[in-house]
């Protein structure tokens, strides 16, 4: 009896005068700040600089490793360098790693972070390979994806000051980048504007994130800017998120059913998207050289544009060549000029035929049938040319157009300049943002054909090209008209808009009117199902998964656990 009180006397006394070391059972911290630099280089690679300022809390055990998450296994361990307070550190080790998906175990040593006390953990990844992904939203562009460390609720207490910044890779100009949507918490735009050494820089903000939520921010740049081969190009299995071995077990468990399951979603999918690829797919071998000679219209074929876009293109063509008259714009009613002028095209002149038709249904059906032969017609004249180096060769005549017009020195050379130019100048696909930057806050001279395509618009008496739209009512213009004041901003919407009354106007659900095409010139293949998934991961350990449902994943499994 004596002993055991004497052993629970030591143990008293134990806890009384050791208190840390007795009751420090498990890691619990405050992630006072992360500060994050995401190097995103000129060779395709990223070099990723964090800062992690801890608090431990007392009665814990020391924050002797930390476990940083990597976007993936593909990274250089010997470009990994860590320091803590200034001292730097040599146990760094890939193995040791107990954290969601892939990364590093920083070991802290005799500088591991006391309980209550607070230590500066920096630590810098040189090289990252396999970070950079096709842009899903926008053709020629680099998704680049980037989620930072984060760490078990167990552990974290409080809120966390994150920043996180992207250093674009040299010479992204400031117009080019695009950011994606930001996490929730954080600004929707992040804070723009160039590094020391003159890159274009985003950096998100959250004073009171939370240092065990996963956040996910994102932006897109030109290819050009980095190596082809830098771009990882996801297998089937890959954008599943499943390795061989899952896909067997997978199939195994799930059986026929959920086979027949996954493939016939793939298949809806698919032929969701497939229905805008009007154009046939190339079957032969691809010959070679450039395809001169297409039209504005037949380009926009071969670029697959939009349906309705091409239509207004046509539309605005032959109101420019005085074949119709806009008769109203909404409701779209045009007269069709007897007898038509010369030089029309087919197409055109089966648009205009089809807006003879009274009845909306057989209207509908009788541009459908136009579009038909339009695509048919490319097909047929493309074939023997490389469509590649085709489609190259007209977004170059787009880009000139558009510097044509945006480098006009007056008003009136702009506005002529994009009188020539116009059909070019909507093939590209900013079209709309564009058009209201170039005329919007300046003033506009409308071409003469400008009254037949806007009914509300007196129409001139002159023998000039263009009429001042900006001009007061009290100025002469044109031979000494009088002419109605029309700002830059109401030309620009009324051109742009006229894509957007031609869509509801007149073709009804342009998904069905292009699917009725697409049908016809690149139907669907009988019994073949395909599809694409985005890719995900998770990892063990702290219930952290890494999951990247974008075109670009580059993301950062969580660490902690310790």
């Amino acid at each position: 009896m004596r002993t055991i009180r004497l052993s629970l006397l030591v143990m008293i006394l134990a806890v009384l005068l050791f208190p840390t070391s007795a009751l420090a059972q498990s890691y619990l911290f405050q992630l006072d700040e992360q500060t994050v630099h995401v190097f995103w280089n000129e060779d395709g690679t990223a070099s990723i600089d964090y800062v992690f300022v801890f608090t431990n809390q007392p009665f814990a055990h020391p924050i002797d490793y930390v476990d940083v998450g990597l976007p993936n296994s593909s990274f250089d361990t010997n470009s990994i360098s860590a320091d803590i307070d200034g001292i730097m550190l040599s146990d760094i080790s890939s193995s040791g790693y107990q954290g969601s998906g892939t990364g590093v175990a920083v070991g802290l040593g005799q500088r591991a972070i006391r309980p209550g006390e607070t230590g500066r953990l920096h630590v810098f990844v040189g090289t990252v390979r396999r970070v950079l992904y096709p842009d899903s939203q926008k053709d020629e562009y680099a998704s680049a994806v980037f989620s930072p460390t984060w760490f078990g609720s167990q552990y974290v207490q409080g809120t966390t000051y994150l920043s996180v910044t992207f250093h674009l890779p040299p010479g992204v100009q400031p117009e080019e980048p695009r950011w994606h949507e930001a996490p929730s918490g954080f600004p929707s735009e992040p804070d723009t504007g160039l590094d020391e050494n003159g890159r274009v820089m985003y950096t998100w903000v959250n004073p009171e994130a939370r240092g065990y939520e996963q956040y996910k921010f994102g932006a897109s740049f030109p290819l050009t800017y980095v190596p082809e081969s830098a771009i990882v190009r996801q297998s089937f299995l890959e954008m599943l998120g499943l390795s061989p071995d899952d896909l067997i077990a997978f199939t195994f468990c799930c059986g026929f059913i959920g086979f027949i399951g996954l493939t016939t979603a793939a298949s809806i999918r698919s032929s969701k998207r497939r229905k805008m690829n009007y154009m046939p797919p190339v079957i032969a071998i691809e010959g070679h050289g450039i395809k001169r000679g297409l039209t504005a219209i037949e380009a926009a074929i071969l670029l697959e544009q939009p349906l309705e876009k091409i239509m207004t293109m046509i539309l605005f063509s032959v109101i420019k060549k005085g074949a119709a008259t806009v008769r109203n714009r909404d409701p779209l009613a045009i007269d069709v000029i007897d007898p038509l002028p010369e030089g029309l095209h087919d197409y055109e002149v089966q648009f205009l035929k089809a807006f003879q038709e009274k009845n909306d249904r057989d209207r509908r059906k009788a541009l459908q049938e136009m579009m038909i032969a339009l695509v048919k017609n490319v097909s047929t004249k493309i074939k023997g040319f490389s469509r590649r180096e085709t489609v190259a060769y007209y977004k170059d005549i787009i880009e000139r157009a558009w510097a044509q017009v945006e480098q006009a020195d007056t008003p009136q050379v702009k506005s002529a300049r994009y009188d020539e130019f116009m059909e070019w100048t909507m093939l590209d696909r900013e079209y709309d943002d564009r058009t209201r930057r170039v005329f919007t806050g300046g003033p506009v001279y409308v071409p003469m054909w400008w009254p037949r395509y806007d009914p509300t618009y007196a129409r001139p008496v002159s023998s000039g090209s263009l009429i001042p739209a900006s001009a007061p009512a009290s100025t002469p213009a044109g031979g000494g008209l009088s002419l109605p004041h029309l700002p830059g901003s109401d030309f620009a919407a009324s051109v742009v808009g006229g894509v957007q009354n031609f869509s509801s106007k007149v073709v009804g659900n342009i998904s069905e009117f292009t699917g009725g095409v697409t049908n016809k010139t690149n139907p669907l293949p009988v019994a073949t199902s395909s599809g694409r998934s985005s890719g995900s991961r998770s990892g063990g350990g702290c219930a952290c998964a890494c999951a990247c449902a974008c075109a670009g994943c580059a993301c950062a499994c969580a660490g902690g656990g310790r």
